[in-house]
């Protein structure tokens, strides 16, 4: 289609005759392996539909291939078309020949066929959505298939007769066909992407105003500029360029200002709340860049406020004290000893006290609605203040405004945290989700596709849990809750010990036994993958002793490793894979 049209929008009466006769044949090159592609494209409709070749079809479509190469050759060598007619009416045309007959024989035959082959792919919907894009993809596939073909060459004594009728009928062909290609090509986008629908909608109607609208406009433009200048008798006007970047730089500006609205409008439809809240939460998100930035702006006010050498805030977490961040003099603060600063708190969330060369305050969650009254906030963090020699105690207006800057710590610690447990809940669901899209994905056309099995997860997926369970491959958290746990193979070795621990820890054994060589074991290349499996992960080894015995840097140890949890997460894939077939 690309390259049917494009020499076509080249084709000028201005141009030389050997340029016009070089630009209408290589128009015909798209001709010439459009009806293949059809039949390709329709083929792999019936494919995804769940109507998979036997050997007919795949075989049919390579020989409609090779027919088409055949065909390029004979237009190489002039055979296929004849002489250009460079006065012809109402426009130059290439005359035809009796391969030009047969071609077309061949193009109406393909064409049939694929759309025979549409037809099919539309029974084999059962799903309103599939059946409705499929009526989209062979509604826009119809004008790019009628409205390639050049008809001139058969039809040039009635243009000639009737050219209004005939630059009326290209002109309308065309404006279909561009409406029509971006009908297909929304249809096809759908096809094999586990992607919500509103992002698939929102991406396609981003790129076409970002590209052909953008590009139209500027091109619309330039021309009534240049066509402006040429009437008032200036043939190049300084506004041409001018105009065309000013289009340009609009018109991703007006998109870009534009696409949340018609993103919530026309996208999100009933679950607009949901995404828009989604939305405003991307855009205010409180990340560790943004919380060290605030805690950096409060310490520099609260040791202005009291002429403080240093000052710190310290997060709790999981009953970890650790320093977020320090301002001023860092060696007055004692990381070690800052524990023991806990054991003074009190419970008094307007109490201060002090430890050491510090002033301590407290830092307590806001009181929730599912706490009582009498009952005290929990702890999340401590805010302290280096104090001079000859200070004692703090002055009340300076305690009041200390205070207040205390309070804003804990909001943004406390908001900070709340974050991170959504973050790890999203963490949690991920694989559930994209599991729930691929499966939602593969049975919105495929009839036969079951949503009873899950369907094999992504390799990157997999490297990434692989990763998890090997660095707690002797006990942990990510061991002990990871997706790898649900897969066929897993749950089958469990039937033979009945602890989902040592199932996973007898495929991760089996997998990275098949990355080692055969023979025994050595510490030359080719067992570098294997070594790096068994002595960090299975032996436990830190990396710098790992490293040290395979002498590699780290960094190339890291690179290594990446390879070789990838190669144990392709052989589980391959197994799990086996099993789902042999099942």
């Amino acid at each position: 289609m690309v390259v049917v049209f494009t020499a076509e929008a080249l084709q000028d009466n201005s141009q030389a005759i050997q340029t016009l006769d070089v630009l209408m044949r290589l128009q015909w090159f798209g001709i010439i392996f459009l009806p293949a592609a059809y039949l390709h494209l329709s083929d792999a409709l019936l494919v995804t539909a769940g109507k998979p070749s036997r050997g007919r079809r795949r075989i049919a479509v390579r020989l409609m291939y090779a027919i088409a190469s055949i065909f390029l050759l004979l237009l190489a060598t002039g055979n296929l078309l004849g002489d250009i007619v460079p006065n012809g009416k109402p426009a130059p045309y290439l005359q035809r020949t009796l391969w030009t007959e047969i071609f077309t024989v061949f193009y109406i035959t393909a064409m049939i066929w694929a759309a025979i082959n549409f037809y099919r792919a539309y029974n084999l919907m059962l799903t309103r959505s599939g059946r409705r894009r499929m009526i989209y993809l062979m509604a826009g596939a119809t004008a790019p298939a009628l409205g390639s073909f050049p008809y001139l060459m058969f039809g040039f004594s009635f243009a000639a007769k009737y050219q209004f009728i005939f630059w009326g009928t290209a002109t309308i062909i065309n404006i279909i066909v561009a409406v029509l290609v971006v009908v297909m090509a929304y249809a096809v986008a759908f096809f094999g992407v586990s992607w919500p629908d509103r992002v698939i909608k929102s991406r396609l109607f981003k790129w076409i105003m970002r590209g052909p609208v953008t590009a139209s406009a500027a091109l619309a433009f330039m021309t009534v500029v240049r066509r402006g200048g040429e009437f008032f008798g200036t043939p190049y006007n300084a506004f041409v360029p001018f105009t065309v970047v000013a289009t340009i730089l609009l018109m991703e500006h007006a998109i870009t200002f534009a696409a949340p609205l018609w993103e919530r409008w026309l996208f999100f439809g009933r679950d607009r709340k949901e995404l828009v809240l989604l939305q405003n939460i991307e855009e205010r998100l409180l990340t560790q860049g943004d919380l060290q930035q605030f805690l950096e702006a409060i310490l520099a006010a609260v040791r202005d406020h009291l002429q403080s050498p240093s000052a710190f805030v310290a997060s709790l977490n999981d009953e970890t004290l650790s320093p977020l961040i320090v301002a001023g003099n860092r060696s007055m603060l004692d990381q070690e000893g800052l524990t023991e600063a806990l054991n003074q708190v009190n419970g008094d969330p307007r109490r201060e006290f002090q430890w050491g060369n510090f002033w301590i305050l407290p830092l307590f969650r806001r009181r929730t609605s599912n706490m009582d009254l009498d009952e005290t906030p929990p702890l999340i963090g401590l805010l302290g203040v280096a104090h001079n020699e000859n200070q004692k105690m703090i002055e009340p207006d300076q305690r009041e405004s200390l205070w207040m800057l205390a309070d804003r710590v804990a909001i943004a610690l406390e908001d900070r945290q709340l974050q991170q447990n959504v973050f790890r809940s999203l963490a949690d669901i991920q694989p559930q989700v994209e599991m729930i899209q691929r499966m939602r994905a593969a049975g919105r056309y495929d009839s036969k596709t079951s949503l009873i099995d899950e369907p094999l997860p992504h390799e990157a997926d997999l490297a990434n849990w692989v990763k998890d369970a090997l660095t707690h491959y002797w006990g942990g958290p990510k061991f002990t809750n990871n997706p790898l746990i649900k897969l066929q193979v897993v749950q089958d070795l469990m039937q033979e010990d009945g602890n989902p621990a040592n199932a996973l820890r007898s495929l991760l054994r089996r997998a990275v036994d098949q990355v080692k060589p055969s023979g025994d074991r050595k510490f030359t290349t080719e067992w570098i993958l294997y070594n790096i499996l068994e002595m960090k992960f299975i032996e436990g080894r830190k990396v710098r002793d790992v490293a040290s015995r395979l002498a590699m840097s780290e960094a190339d140890l890291y690179r290594k490793q990446r390879i070789a949890i990838e190669a144990v997460a392709k052989t589980i894939l391959e197994m799990e894979a086996e099993l789902q077939e042999q099942n």
